[in-house]
């Protein structure tokens, strides 16, 4: 991800300039950096927040990371695009809230980029015009082909389902305040002791359900859709009825419908990165924030938390949110 951005930012961000990078892979920050000519490879990341020449910072190292990280961005004053998840856990992520609103301006977006997907960002449209009335459920679907045997249960919560966390309460406008994750019985492509696939339901603050299948080892590709269902009609994000499906001639000579299917995110959203890369670089000369802020990120930390419950003790958990109390 930390790659993908930085070829984004030197290549495809208008008004922002690549001029250093980091990783606790030393060798492989020297190899990134080699890439583009006169950016410079930083041992230390907290030594390239610092640096004079760094106007603002993406981190995409692992969340465990993102606390010390975040913070010293907002210790030196510079705007940062922190990807999911904020951080590890709530508390920590509160922490980062109550630093920034200490800070005395917004200075971090988190990283959800599907609000910037060209698809949600017109359903979030025709959801808040009122044409279909209320929306009384959402239905998310989140697919992946593979993951490595290292991905356990837990970080199918934390790392996967957190993308419809953020989408349900974007859309909606309003916050979760229940979840429920339900184990079927797991694909023999999982690793042992991996629940694969994984169906959730969230609960929102005005009484609507949210259902989520997360399937991560679908073997097919990469697949990411939602539909809203309204009073008067449904709309959905992620067709899979789009220009890309086209009818195929089989070996057999029967007709099939069908066509490709992305094999990751990174191409299922590669112009969401794009606008969301650009709109922070924009905000971020103008002194501003766009899109999801350090709120949303602790937000999804907690309700990816209640859902690590769930899917634990197999009951519904609650999502509690603690006010962080007032800016400076």
């Amino acid at each position: 991800m930390g790659a993908d951005h930085a070829e984004r930012v030197a290549h495809r961000v208008s008004g922002a300039r690549l001029v250093a990078v980091s990783d606790a892979d030393a060798a492989r920050a020297g190899d990134l950096a080699a890439r583009f000519p006169g950016v410079r490879a930083v041992t230390d990341p907290l030594a390239l927040v610092a640096d004079d020449d760094v106007d603002a910072v993406v981190v995409a190292s692992p969340g465990a990371a993102h606390e010390e990280q975040v913070l010293a961005c907002l210790e030196a004053g510079k705007h940062v695009l922190c990807e999911k998840p904020l951080t590890m856990d709530g508390e920590s992520s509160l922490r980062v809230v109550r630093a920034e609103r200490a800070a005395g301006r917004p200075l971090v977006q988190l990283g959800f980029m599907r609000r910037f997907d060209p698809e949600y960002a017109r359903l979030k449209a025709v959801l808040d015009s009122g044409r279909l009335g209320r929306m009384l459920l959402l239905h998310n679907t989140h697919r992946n082909k593979s993951v490595p045997d290292t991905f356990r249960s837990e970080m199918i919560v934390r790392d996967s389902l957190v993308h419809e966390v953020d989408v349900a309460r974007f859309l909606f406008g309003e916050e979760i305040t229940e979840v429920t994750v339900y184990s079927p019985a797991p694909t023999s492509a999982a690793a042992e002791g991996v629940v694969d696939p994984q169906v959730s339901v969230f609960r929102m603050q005005g009484g609507a359900v949210v259902t989520n299948e997360v399937f991560v080892t679908n073997q097919v590709g990469y697949e990411v859709r939602c539909e809203a269902v309204c009073e008067r009609g449904s709309a959905m994000a992620g067709r899979p009825w789009a220009d890309l499906y086209t009818t195929v001639a089989a070996d057999d000579g029967e007709g099939l419908w069908g066509g490709g299917v992305p094999a990751d995110f990174l191409g299922r959203f590669a112009r969401a990165y794009d606008l969301e890369l650009q709109a922070w670089a924009d905000a971020s000369r103008r002194g501003e924030v766009v899109g999801p802020t350090t709120w949303d990120g602790y937000a999804a930390t907690v309700v990816c938390e209640a859902g690590m419950r769930s899917l634990t003790t197999g009951e519904p958990a609650s999502v509690t949110l603690v006010d962080p109390g007032p800016a400076s």
